[in-house]
């Protein structure tokens, strides 16, 4: 069984093709996730969103924030319930440093590393900084807000970075708990445990 978590639909027919007989699991809110769902309309989250939510639950507990470094940056909660609440959703890194490019004259197309000061002393080391001081301001102030919003007495939520720019976003700020690059594929992998055949065949016998 292959379990996949589709973001572009167009796409899910060529997945189908490539799959040929093998059983293909879609991820969506239908099908056991670890986690409950609290959510208006669980049709327009992201399958990747809730395999993060359920790798964060079982991997590390709950309360907790997943922050998804990708073409966006996500931020996907899960409460001391167990249950997927929502989240937020910002421009990612590079999409953010790419539009600079593309729309002004005079600014050059930015590698990501680690600026060497918060003050540039070129063009490019002062986008570096613009770019990556600014967006862990971004991200610490989205976590504070989404701890004092819902969990204001909470002491321990856990917050996991993952995705392409975790590690060099999330390695020098304090709100962020752990970094895990792989999180999505690891809800995927306990997605697909918890909707085997085998699974269900045990769950169902007397």
């Amino acid at each position: 069984m292959f379990v996949v978590a589709s973001v572009v639909p167009r796409k899910n027919r060529e997945v189908r093709r490539a799959a040929e007989t093998t059983p293909v699991l879609w991820l969506d809110a239908r099908i056991k996730l670890g986690v409950g769902i609290d959510y208006p309309a669980p049709k327009t989250i992201g399958a990747d969103r809730f395999a993060n939510a359920a790798a964060v639950a079982t991997l590390y507990g709950c309360p907790a924030i997943v922050v998804d470094f990708g073409t966006a940056v996500t931020f996907d909660i899960v409460s001391e319930e167990k249950n997927y609440i929502g989240g937020v959703i910002a421009p990612g890194l590079e999409a953010m440093t790419n539009f600079l490019y593309q729309r002004t004259a005079l600014l050059p197309k930015l590698s990501l590393r680690e600026p060497r000061s918060v003050i540039g002393r070129s063009t490019i080391e002062a986008m570096r900084a613009g770019a990556v001081i600014g967006y862990r301001g971004l991200v610490a102030q989205i976590i504070s807000r989404i701890k004092a919003e819902r969990f204001p007495r909470r002491k321990k939520v856990h917050v996991v970075a993952t995705g392409g720019y975790a590690r060099l976003i999330a390695s020098r700020l304090n709100e962020i708990n752990a970094t895990h690059p792989h999180l999505t594929l690891e809800g995927l992998r306990i997605v697909a445990n918890l909707n085997s055949p085998d699974r269900k065949k045990r769950d169902s016998s007397p």
